[in-house]
């Protein structure tokens, strides 16, 4: 593909139910340092992306096996435009909702339901 991509994957975010506990494994696990760490949530930085963690109540981990083959993460991406980049997934098949979190990020749905969050490239420095 020798187009410009509309998004740059930043950070995947998991569910659980503690995000502390979670950044602690994971950063232990994969060298990555906590950046971010609260009773909500928590966030890792890796060498070129992050991971972070929402606390979801009554969290209910994905069993496995798991005939469904359920997961429980979206992905964060960076784009230069929010506008013009949920136009742009949209045209390629995504959906976007009306409820939104807030002015600084857009979630949209993939086209198998999947949500994922646009958000600014400046943010992320």
């Amino acid at each position: 593909m020798t187009e410009t991509p509309v998004a740059t994957l930043k950070m995947v975010t998991l569910d659980c139910a503690d995000p502390e506990a979670s950044a602690s494994f994971w950063s232990s696990l994969l060298g990555w340092s906590v950046v971010h760490a609260e009773k909500d949530y928590a966030m890792l930085q890796g060498p070129s992306s992050a991971l972070g963690f929402g606390r979801v109540d009554d969290y209910q981990p994905a069993p496995w096996p798991n005939a469904h083959g359920s997961k429980q993460f979206h992905f964060d991406l960076a784009v230069e435009d929010l506008d013009s980049a949920a136009t742009a997934a949209v045209e390629l098949g995504a959906t976007l909702p009306d409820e939104q979190p807030g002015e600084t990020w857009r979630v949209l749905l993939d086209p198998a339901g999947h949500p994922f969050c646009l958000t600014n490239a400046a943010n992320w420095g």
